[in-house]
């Protein structure tokens, strides 16, 4: 196989717990991670010349080692001592630095591509413990579909999938430091009501009641995230007034996506998010279930 195409999935995370700050600084969380329909394109191709080739449709993004794409193709080029080179072709949809783990994704597809193309035989296990070494995402995004992600993220049990919904994602003109949130928050002092259920939520992806799951829905980082960045709110406020069954910052944002049970409903958020300006880039999808 000298060429494949594939798509890296974009994620929000349905809840979103902090349970403490370890010792060596680390974050112990408790997440519900979910994949949906919007997705980066890569394309692969191995050539005869050594060395690892990225482009990319944004002029911005790093095309060396500072991006994920090309550590992941470099850990697997030097545990395999693969032959010659591979040249990657990254086409990003997936909003940047926008907590919805695009870059995480993309490595995860690398990885994924890469397996397939040389033949390495590697499992998904084998590449979940692989891509823990490039980031606590990406074996999330190696597993793909309705997961429990506890640790720093890398503990991983798969859950019965998201029932059928739209998906409204709006991400703001602006821009969120992942590292300034988890700084400014203080988990071990937070007050037992700002951590969200997310033992019910559990409970509501068994029950498939898709209206206790988006009531439960709920994310700590958002305590640091809306008093910085007061547009969060009004992303969500404007998603609920116009039928979101619930809404949500995804990661450390400042994404913000909304669920909705009809398709016109989320599609009048849509208009209503368009005209008040609140959003730079929207996009209406559904979520990625996996067939186990």
């Amino acid at each position: 196989m000298d060429k494949i195409q594939l798509k890296a999935l974009a994620k929000i995370n349905l809840g979103l717990d902090v349970l403490r700050r370890r010792e060596d600084g680390y974050h112990e969380v408790k997440m519900i991670m979910q994949t949906i329909g919007l997705y980066d394109e890569l394309e692969l191709r191995r050539m005869k010349q050594p060395g690892i080739q990225v482009r990319t449709n944004l002029y911005y993004l790093p095309v060396n080692e500072n991006n994920l794409v090309y550590k992941a193709a470099k850990l697997l080029m030097e545990e395999f001592g693969t032959d010659g080179g591979i040249s990657i072709h990254l086409r990003k949809k997936i909003p940047v630095a926008a907590g919805m783990a695009g870059g995480s994704s993309d490595a995860a597809a690398v990885l994924w591509g890469m397996n397939q193309m040389y033949g390495l035989g590697l499992s998904r296990k084998d590449l979940m413990e692989r891509g823990v070494a490039l980031g606590a995402d990406v074996p999330y995004c190696v597993l793909r579909g309705t997961a429990l992600a506890e640790g720093i993220g890398e503990r991983l049990s798969t859950l019965p999938s998201m029932p059928k919904c739209y998906i409204l994602i709006a991400k703001p003109g602006i821009s969120v430091s992942t590292r300034f949130v988890y700084e400014n928050l203080h988990a071990n002092d937070l007050r037992p009501e700002q951590h969200p259920d997310v033992d019910a939520m559990l409970d509501a992806l068994r029950k498939k009641d898709l209206g206790l799951l988006a009531s439960c829905m709920g994310n700590v980082l958002e305590t640091v995230t809306v008093p910085a960045y007061p547009v969060i709110d009004k992303l969500k406020k404007c998603m609920t007034e116009a039928g979101a069954l619930g809404a949500m910052m995804s990661g450390s944002g400042p994404t913000v996506f909304g669920i909705f049970d009809t398709q016109a409903k989320a599609r009048k958020a849509y208009r209503a998010l368009r005209a008040g300006q609140l959003a730079k880039q929207m996009y209406l999808t559904m979520p990625y279930n996996v067939k186990r």
